[in-house]
């Protein structure tokens, strides 16, 4: 299987694709759930390729799971557009780092989107 293909051997648009830095992203399909998995630092300078793929994704699945179990750093940009394509489709984050998840707290977006423990929990209805 290339890089360039999820877990099921379907073709990923932008698999492996690099985000600025240290940010990356990979997508595939899990039990009817787009997954982005995405890692790295995440702030208004390299934030474009990974909101092209959400963006795309939402106006296209019904459910994303986006893994931010890698991300390493994230500023309100980030954030902001959590809670915009959470408006626009069932957005569901997996495993945010604590550090992350305090911000979630903070904001009180934690209150607003659907934070779950793993991507096993977040592909399944």
């Amino acid at each position: 299987m290339s890089e360039a293909e999820g877990r099921h051997g379907q073709a990923s648009p932008q698999a492996g694709a690099p985000i600025g830095r240290s940010g990356a992203v990979v997508q595939h399909d899990l039990n009817g759930t787009w997954v982005i998995v995405a890692h790295g630092e995440y702030d208004l300078n390299n934030l474009g390729p990974l909101t092209e793929a959400v963006e795309t994704a939402a106006a296209k699945q019904q459910r994303i799971a986006l893994d931010v179990s890698g991300v390493t750093f994230a500023d309100s940009t980030f954030l902001n557009l959590l809670l915009r394509i959470n408006r626009l489709t069932s957005l569901r984050l997996v495993a945010p780092a604590p550090q992350f998840q305090r911000v979630l707290e903070i904001t009180g977006a934690d209150a607003v989107l659907d934070i779950r423990a793993s991507i096993e929990d977040a592909t399944t209805a």
